[in-house]
């Protein structure tokens, strides 16, 4: 059996362009849907968060219209509840990544408010991805990477790597009221070499011992990549 660590945003807002507060968190789906294959195949999950805070679903990914009608909403919701490794987060501060034998790190818009400035993050992605063991990050959660630069340098740079698209983000109105958007970070900041596939389609993309999924719906196939690695 493996044991899997989710790196998971504390966020429960984030500041818009305007000082207005956005609600967010995480995204139920990018959450769920590897939380479960992962449990089901007989796989440890460890949740961690900045401070050890309880991590806050996006009450916008369990609509219906977000997940996949009124089934797929009911279904979110109840792995989530069952999922008591979310109720007793550890601390990142406290994360030691040689405990693990995988990270992965499920987006919404919580990780551009936290993630992205947290040391400890960074931390943990740098020697997540010195360790060769695999790495898997999806839709915004990539905004992480920006903590790990020092003097502006990230160990990521010219990595192959995908994440929500600006596209992505005029799709749901937010991107002429975001402080910056996702897309132009990684290629500006980190120096990430940055494809996408269509929007809002599954895409993935794998360099290394790095695996990164464009949107929501490419966390189902992260989520079987990592298992491959794990068998």
């Amino acid at each position: 059996m493996a044991k899997v660590l989710f790196v998971v945003s504390g966020a429960t807002y984030w500041v818009l362009k305007d000082g207005t507060r956005y609600a967010t968190g995480y995204w139920a789906e990018e959450f769920a849907v590897p939380y479960k294959a992962i449990t089901e195949a007989g796989h440890e999950v460890v949740v961690a968060t900045p401070n050890g805070v309880t991590p806050n679903v996006d009450m916008m990914s369990l609509r219906p219209s977000m997940a996949g009608g009124e089934q797929g909403a009911l279904d979110l919701e109840e792995i989530i509840r069952s999922a008591e490794v979310m109720r007793r987060p550890l601390k990142l501060s406290d994360v030691r990544v040689e405990d693990y034998d995988a990270l992965y790190f499920p987006g919404g818009h919580g990780p551009m408010a936290d993630l992205a400035l947290d040391a400890d993050a960074g931390r943990i992605l740098t020697a997540q991805l010195a360790s060769d063991r695999p790495l898997a990050i999806v839709c915004h959660a990539p905004a992480a990477l920006l903590s790990t630069r020092i003097h502006g340098v990230s160990p990521f740079k010219g990595y192959r790597v995908t994440g929500f698209t600006n596209e992505e983000e005029e799709g749901v109105g937010l991107a002429s009221r975001a402080p910056w958007l996702l897309e132009d970070e990684l290629k500006e900041k980190v120096g990430v070499d940055y494809s996408r596939g269509p929007i809002w389609e599954p895409y993935m993309v794998e360099d290394r011992n790095l695996i990164t999924g464009q949107n929501p719906h490419s966390a189902a196939v992260l989520a079987d990549r990592l298992l491959k690695t794990l068998s």
